[in-house]
């Protein structure tokens, strides 16, 4: 029996190699999935592992359009069960391959509304995620622009700034993952930000911190970059509002949350009552601190806990115009208890424009926020200045200024978290599994490596992925 198993074997290799001329230019259409079962709105992606393919044509077989990626993913937006096609070929020939991929309805129906309450870079995500799994949803926004704290100005200088959020604090391939894209070169120009020219003041003392220090504290550090022609706001723009703008009501801020009954009923300032199966609270850390919205029943003894137990320091940031650059690259100011730096602002941009940057945090806000307004603010910084670059900042000083005061803003009230660590268990928790919290109140990840680079609690990303999954946590 073995023998004639081998006569046979041999006649269809025979066969084959024939009917198929050279075995090694032979097509061989090949993939796998990453379910074979999912829900709607999931993604799955199809990996290619055909043989001496050189085109691919993908049916996901829900009259979808045709792909032509050689891994593609896809979407199923109706329950059902479908057959997948691939073709792939050389100019050799063709061959076909088939699976079934069956598909669920979303444990939570998509006839259920899901309010999210923020239109900041968390909220942004959770509405892209629900749009994705064709889930039914809104965004109530306390102020009439969305972003949060990611804003910019295009008009002060030949560069747009960055009013909030900044720095990418991550390898730039981390934007490639934030929206789901292959490779690590984003579709947005950046600048790898390691400033070698920096001065450090301690006591009014002012010295050069020598470059190769600068060097081995970058070898150690994170790496980080910054957008060079754009900004944050552009990149949420135009990868998160596309097809979410739509749902968002502006001036619509949450006075009160009641989840006792089966629907949770949102109140806001004028009155309006919205009511929905779950509700995402995206609020800042300041906003929770301040009690600005009335919980029915009221938050645990232990959430409450954990809320003014996160540090949210104040602080802004002032943008100065000069006609010309008497300023190094970073100019560190030795604080406790929190942050203070001037920086060049136009630092790889390749700009004709000067603009120098001063970020204050925690303590080092005390001494500005003493003074009257922003213009002697603004008198004080200058004569600090003076005092570092013998007079040059007066001499330079075009009176030309942007003050953003992330402290006074009434739906920010402070900066950022700054917590390498992972929020609580406490803080990351649902009300009766109705409320649910992301931004820097959610965030598993703490100093986590993803994609290479490490999730600072406190930075866009972490707010992105927190969106991302809260979303998760609702609807698995």
């Amino acid at each position: 029996m073995k023998n004639i198993n081998l006569i046979i074997l041999g006649l269809i290799t025979l066969f084959f190699s024939v009917s198929c001329g050279n075995e090694e230019t032979a097509v061989k259409a090949c993939f796998t999935t990453s379910v074979a079962e999912a829900n709607v709105g999931d993604e799955i992606t199809f990996t290619n592992c055909s043989g001496n393919a050189a085109s691919y044509t993908w049916d996901f077989g829900d009259n979808s359009s045709i792909a032509t990626d050689e891994s593609p993913k896809h979407i199923y937006t109706v329950a059902g069960e479908y057959i997948v096609k691939m073709e792939a070929a050389n100019d050799k020939g063709v061959n076909t391959t088939s699976q079934m991929i069956i598909v669920a309805e979303s444990p939570i129906s998509t006839a259920e509304n899901i309010i999210i309450v923020g239109a900041g870079a968390a909220g942004l995500a959770a509405a892209k995620k629900l749009e994705e799994k064709g889930i039914s949803y809104q965004i109530l926004e306390a102020t009439d622009k969305l972003g949060g704290r990611i804003q910019k100005n295009k008009n002060f200088a030949d560069f747009p700034i960055d009013l909030g959020a900044e720095w990418i604090h991550a390898d730039k391939s981390l934007l490639n993952y934030l929206i789901n894209q292959p490779g690590t070169e984003p579709n947005v120009e950046t600048v790898l930000y390691q400033p070698l020219d920096v001065k450090l003041v301690v006591d009014n003392n002012v010295s050069q911190i020598p470059t190769q220090e600068m060097v081995d504290y970058y070898a150690d550090y994170i790496t980080e970059y910054k957008f060079k022609n754009t900004t944050w706001f552009d990149f949420i723009n135009e990868n998160f509002t596309q097809n979410v703008a739509q749902n968002i009501v502006y001036n619509s801020k949450v006075t009160s949350i009641d989840y006792t009954g089966d629907q949770v009923v949102l109140t806001t300032e004028n009155g309006t009552e919205y009511q929905a199966a779950k509700v995402i609270l995206t609020v800042s850390v300041g906003v929770l601190k301040s009690n600005a919205i009335t919980f029915t029943p009221s938050l645990p003894a232990e959430k409450i806990a954990a809320i003014q137990a996160v540090e949210f320091l104040p602080g802004f940031k002032l943008f100065m115009k000069f006609s010309d650059q008497f300023y190094p690259d970073v100019i560190a100011i030795g604080e406790l208890g929190g942050e203070k730096s001037y920086y060049d602002v136009a630092y790889g941009k390749d700009a004709q424009d000067h603009v120098l940057g001063l970020l204050a945090i925690g303590n080092s806000t005390e001494e500005y926020y003493a003074l009257a307004n922003s213009d002697s603010i603004v008198s004080a910084v200058i004569q600090e200045l003076d005092g570092y670059f013998n007079g040059q900042a007066s001499q330079y000083y075009l009176g030309s200024y942007i003050y953003e005061n992330w402290t006074q803003q009434t739906y920010t009230q402070g900066t950022w978290t700054s917590d390498f660590e992972s929020s609580s268990d406490d803080l990351n928790a649902s009300l009766d599994d109705k409320v649910y919290f992301a931004g820097e109140t959610y965030n598993g990840y703490g100093f986590t490596p993803v994609q290479g680079s490490y999730i600072i609690r406190g930075s866009v990303q972490s707010a992105i992925l927190s969106g991302y999954d809260v979303v998760n946590e609702i609807t698995e």
